[in-house]
C-alpha cells in the first residue's frame, strides 16, 4: 500500500510533504508502554458501542490503520504498510485503542506440547526482522 502523501506531485523528492510530527499532532513518543512490534491490533466489529475519536483528531492514518485491521495485524506490519517509523504508528495506534476503535493484544503464547516456545517465537521474529 502506497502513502497517502504519495499521490500528489511532489517536485522536489528530497522534501517530504507532510512532517512526520504533524500526523501526531507534534507527540513524539507513545503514550502506551504496552504496544510493541508484535501487539496483534484488530479493529472493533461493527455494531459494537464504542467510542469514537474526536473527527479534528482523526488523521488520514488512523482511517488508513481501521481498514487495514479489519484482520488482525502486527504493529510492525502496521507500521509497514502505512510507510510510517513504528514509534509514530504506535501513537496512533494507541488513540485508537484509547477511543475504543481497535483492541490491541499480545500474541497467544504456544505452550501445547509440539508447537513452539516463547523463545522460538521471540528467535524468530528476530530472523525475520533482520531478513527485511
Amino acid at each position: 500500500m502506497r502513502h497517502w502523501t504519495e499521490v500528489f506531485d511532489d517536485g522536489d523528492a528530497d522534501e517530504q510533504l507532510v512532517r512526520p510530527y504533524t500526523i501526531t499532532s507534534g507527540r513524539t513518543s507513545p503514550e502506551r508502554a504496552d504496544l510493541t512490534l508484535i501487539t496483534l491490533v484488530t479493529t472493533v466489529p461493527e455494531g459494537t458501542t464504542r467510542a469514537t475519536l474526536a473527527v479534528r483528531r482523526m488523521q488520514p492514518e488512523h482511517r488508513t490503520i481501521l481498514a487495514l485491521c479489519r484482520d488482525s495485524k502486527a504493529v510492525v506490519e502496521v507500521s509497514a504498510e502505512l510507510g510510517l517509523p513504528v514509534v509514530l504508528t504506535k501513537i496512533l495506534i494507541g488513540d485508537l485503542v484509547d477511543s475504543g476503535q481497535v483492541w490491541a493484544r499480545s500474541p497467544r503464547p504456544f505452550t501445547q506440547r509440539g508447537e513452539l516456545s516463547d523463545m522460538a517465537v521471540l528467535e524468530a521474529v528476530r530472523d525475520g526482522l533482520r531478513k527485511l
